[in-house]
Order: structure tokens, then C-alpha cells, then sequence
């Protein structure tokens, strides 16, 4: 029987549905899980938005807006969560309140700035902001990934070829080298020495190798490796700078998103702290937050809570004048088109760098196992004459 719209919470049909919304939702949320929430983000959050903020502009009904989306969503989990959503918005939630059942799904920033939009009466406004934010945030995700692409590619190229050649071809110039029963280079013993370790020790290496990398995923996962970890990456060569630039990007873009909607500076901070994705500059903005909210001013807060850190000067003065003019949102997000930019840039920068370092690497190491194999056949003469 299709619920009526317009029934009251305290009565006994709507309690009964409320009560299967819930334990469907729960389902939902269990397949949602099973298939993984950050490759059903990236498949179907941004199109669902997109697709939102065009039928609220053209003045559909929340409600209908929901049936038309799960219509339109092929994959069959979030489908169901945009179905459910649908059906409690309905049954008489507010959308902030349907979607903060789906939190590890839309996250902090969706929920938040839908709750702005829906308490400011300009939710087509709200979410036609987040669907350009996440397709932002999307590009430049891929920009990165596809930066990365090549170098991963590369090293892993040397990798296989670098293990094929110690496990199959060393031990082939190891028994002709034998006949001889001469002494050979040190670099061809070594690379021999290496080929039985790897041969004949293999079990205890992948225990000893599977022992370090537990442990070390053990120790990153607690708050103290993370912090360490995100800390000391800011500092790595080449890729510090740009993981920095990524960072002030998205934290920037998400403030002047939330502040835009309306959500409150302080929200705004908390949830741009975890935006960043990184931990250490997190914990620095929510200093920043602390400080805000005992009185003193952004940008001010955010100069001084660089503890180990330097926020980039143009970050604080944009702040600065954004503040003075009454426009921090619009200076924030002149901020992360800048750094976006400078993203860009030093991603291309970084490629042509990186391309021939890594044909250098890749040729010293595969040359590098070549001629320490071939350095007996050199010197031939010596070994047969020994």
C-alpha cells in the first residue's frame, strides 16, 4: 500500500514503515559496504549530484527527483540507497536527515551543506555547488592517478623484469661459471650470492618482508604513525610540494564551498581539516579552529597554528583581504583555482623530470645485472688461465 505523504510520525502505518525503512536502510548499507562505499563515490556520487542539481532548478519535487535518480543509477547498491532515501524523505525525514543514514556514503561535507540548503531554502542553489565541487575534486584526483600512471608503471616493469632475470638467467651463467671452478668478479659473485639467497631463503623472505610491512601497517594506522607519516611526506623530494599544493586546493575549495551554502566557520573548519587528506595538516586547522573560536580571525589562525609547518603566504593574505572585503568564500576559492592550477603544472613538470630518470634507473639495473654477468665471458683469458 503506498504511504501517504502526509501522515503523522505517531501513526501506527508510519511507525511500521519507519521501522522496515530502517532495517532496509541497514541492508542497504551492509550491500553498500560489500561492494565497497569509495568505488560506489567515485562511480555514482558526482553524477547522482549533477543530476539532482538540474531537476531541483527545474523545479521537480525532491521526492520525484528520487524516483527519477534510481531510475537512472545502474549500479543495483546505490540504486537501493537512492531509492530508501527517496522513500524516508516520504515517510517525513528532511534530506540532511535521509542522507546522514548513508554518512560513510555522501560523508561531513554533502550532509552538512544539504542541511544549509535545506534550513536556507536554496537546496537547488546548495547542491548545484557541490556537484561542481566534486567534479573538481574528481579532476583533479585524476590529473594525479594518471601523473602517477607512468613512473608506477616503469618501476614495476624493472621490478619484474630485475626478479625474472636474478631467479632464471643468474642461475644459468652460475653453472657454466662453475666448470671453470675459478674465482670470479666480486660484482658477479655478489649478484650470484643474491640469486641463491633469493632462491634458496625465499620462505624466510617473505616472512621477514610480510613481518615489516604488517608491522609498519599496524604502526600507520594508529594516530601517531598517520601523523608521522603525514608529516613527513610534506617533506618528500619532488612529490612533497605537490601533495602541499593538493592539500591548501582541497581545503580551500571545501571551506569556499560550505561557506557559500551558508554552513557555520567553525563547521566549515572541522570538516575542511579532514578534506586536506592529510592528517598533520588537519591537526593544524583545527588549532586554527580553536583559536577561531576564542575570537581571533582566520586568517590570523592560521598564520599562527603552523606549528612545523608553514601555511603558504598567498593562503593567509587572500584570508586577509577576504575577511576585510566580507568575500572570504570568493578568496578561498581563487585559492584553489590557483593551487589547482599549480597542480597541474607541477604534475607536468614532475613527467618530464621523472621519464628519463626512470629510463635512467631502469637501464642501470637491467644493464647493471647484464654486465655483471658478462664480466667473466671479459675477462675469460684470466679465469681459464687461474
Amino acid at each position: 500500500m503506498e504511504c501517504d505523504p502526509m501522515a503523522t510520525s505517531n501513526s501506527p502505518d508510519t511507525d511500521r514503515r519507519a521501522a522496515g525503512l530502517r532495517k532496509d536502510g541497514k541492508r542497504t548499507m551492509q550491500r553498500a559496504r560489500l561492494r565497497g562505499i569509495g568505488k560506489m563515490r567515485k562511480l555514482d556520487l558526482t553524477a547522482f549530484t549533477q543530476r539532482l542539481a538540474a531537476m531541483l532548478d527545474a523545479g521537480l519535487p525532491l521526492v520525484q527527483c528520487m524516483d527519477a535518480l534510481s531510475d537512472q543509477t545502474a549500479t543495483p547498491e546505490f540504486k537501493a540507497v537512492v531509492r530508501d532515501i527517496g522513500l524516508r524523505i516520504e515517510g517525513g525525514d528532511s534530506f540532511a536527515e535521509a542522507l546522514e543514514r548513508y554518512h560513510e556514503l555522501f560523508g561531513d561535507l554533502y550532509v552538512s551543506m544539504i542541511r544549509s540548503g535545506e534550513m536556507g531554502g536554496g537546496l537547488a542553489e546548495v547542491t548545484g555547488r557541490l556537484a561542481v565541487y566534486l567534479e573538481k575534486s574528481q579532476k583533479m584526483v585524476r590529473k594525479v592517478k594518471s601523473a602517477m600512471t607512468y613512473p608506477v608503471m616503469v618501476l614495476g616493469m624493472a621490478l619484474i623484469l630485475t626478479t625474472a632475470m636474478i631467479l632464471f638467467i643468474v642461475p644459468v651463467f652460475k653453472r657454466i661459471f662453475d666448470d671453470f671452478g675459478a674465482k670470479l668478479p666480486a660484482p658477479t659473485q655478489f649478484l650470484i650470492t643474491v640469486s641463491d639467497t633469493i632462491k634458496h631463503q625465499s620462505l624466510i623472505i617473505i616472512v621477514v618482508l610480510g613481518g615489516i610491512i604488517y608491522a609498519l601497517r599496524k604502526y600507520l594506522a594508529t594516530d601517531q604513525g598517520t601523523m608521522v607519516f603525514h608529516r613527513y611526506v610534506l617533506k618528500a623530494p619532488l612529490a612533497g610540494p605537490i601533495i602541499e599544493k593538493v592539500a591548501i586546493a582541497r581545503m580551500s575549495r571545501t571551506w569556499a564551498s560550505m561557506l557559500r551554502s551558508g554552513v557555520p566557520i567553525l563547521k566549515c573548519i572541522e570538516i575542511g581539516s579532514t578534506a586536506t587528506g592529510n592528517r598533520f595538516l588537519g591537526s593544524l586547522l583545527k588549532n586554527a579552529g580553536a583559536k577561531v573560536e576564542n575570537g581571533q580571525p582566520l586568517s590570523r589562525a592560521i598564520q599562527e597554528s603552523g606549528v612545523g609547518f608553514r601555511f603558504p603566504p598567498m593562503l593567509i593574505h587572500m584570508v586577509s583581504a577576504g575577511e576585510k572585503t566580507g568575500n572570504v568564500d570568493g578568496m578561498l576559492e581563487k585559492v584553489a583555482d590557483f593551487y589547482e592550477d599549480e597542480v597541474e603544472k607541477s604534475l607536468e613538470s614532475l613527467a618530464s623530470m621523472i621519464e628519463p630518470l626512470l629510463m635512467g634507473f631502469l637501464g642501470v639495473t637491467v644493464g647493471g645485472i647484464v654486465i655483471c654477468m658478462f664480466l667473466p665471458i671479459f675477462k675469460m683469458h684470466e679465469i681459464v688461465n687461474n
